[in-house]
């Protein structure tokens, strides 16, 4: 079986920043099949563009633009691309940046699926540190990633007590076309609307107009990631009924426009 040792990814690398304790890589998937293998440093695999299957002994995952993963160190697994453009966004961290800032890796094994747009969106965070890469870059990625960790933790201890309607609710605000109206959500899970706009932060770290707000925000910027979409295009896909509406919302998270992100990231 193959050990990746650090910094080693399958594919072509765009780009491939080194900081303290971790490496960051920009890779286009090349292979269609890549064989059982594990890597030597935990890290995390962002799927910016393009379709992946990926399966470890436990698990195995069916990945689309904007997926997640964590794996932990020497879980071992296998990929298969089919044969379409495929890019990925992968931190590797060693053993010292747990460390460094007390993370025990015992409190994330295997690997996990993240899904909580909260995570999503400090990756994004990651990803246009990496663009920029100046020398404030090191500190924000590092402050994105322990506040990925510890969003981690607390989503994974809340959603274990999480009530049936909080599980189907999460799963609901992912479907496309769906009304996310408080009124329509309280009827199909049958839960009084009062209630679960109070218990939303609960089990979800933030209200629930700012959740789904993130999830859609989160879809525009993979979108604009792949630059292959007019801004209108990406503005109705990601479900914003207008322009200002959905400059509005993206300036909210990111502090510019959708058109100056992509400026920035394309150019760096």
């Amino acid at each position: 079986m193959n050990k990746l040792k650090k910094g080693e990814f399958y594919g072509t690398h765009y780009q491939k920043s080194a900081f303290d304790n971790l490496i960051i890589t920009d890779t286009e998937y090349t292979h269609c099949k890549v064989d059982w293998h594990y890597h030597e440093n935990p890290y995390f695999t962002y799927l910016l563009q393009g379709k992946l299957f990926e399966s470890n002994k436990k698990e195995s995952y069916y990945l689309e633009s904007g997926d997640l993963l964590f794996h932990n160190w020497q879980d071992t697994h296998y990929n298969i691309k089919p044969p379409v453009f495929t890019r990925g966004f992968h931190i590797e961290l060693n053993q010292e940046w747990f460390l460094n800032f007390d993370i025990d890796l015992k409190d994330f094994e295997g690997s996990i699926n993240l899904k909580n747009p909260i995570i999503k969106n400090l990756m994004n965070q990651v990803f246009i540190e990496t663009k920029i890469n100046d020398q404030y870059s090191n500190i924000s990625i590092e402050s994105s990633l322990i506040n990925i960790f510890n969003t981690i933790g607390k989503s994974t201890e809340e959603q274990s007590k999480a009530p049936i309607w909080a599980k189907k609710l999460q799963e609901l605000l992912f479907e496309e076309n769906i009304d996310y109206s408080l009124n329509n959500l309280s009827s199909i899970l049958g839960v009084h609307p009062v209630h679960l706009s109070r218990a939303f932060r609960k089990y979800f770290g933030t209200s629930l107009g700012n959740y789904i707000r993130v999830i859609k925000i989160n879809k525009a910027f993979n979108l604009i990631v792949s630059n292959k979409l007019s801004m209108t295009e990406i503005c109705y896909l990601s479900g914003f009924y207008d322009q200002s509406h959905f400059i509005s919302n993206f300036k909210q998270i990111y502090h510019t426009t959708p058109s100056k992100l992509l400026k920035k990231i394309s150019q760096c």
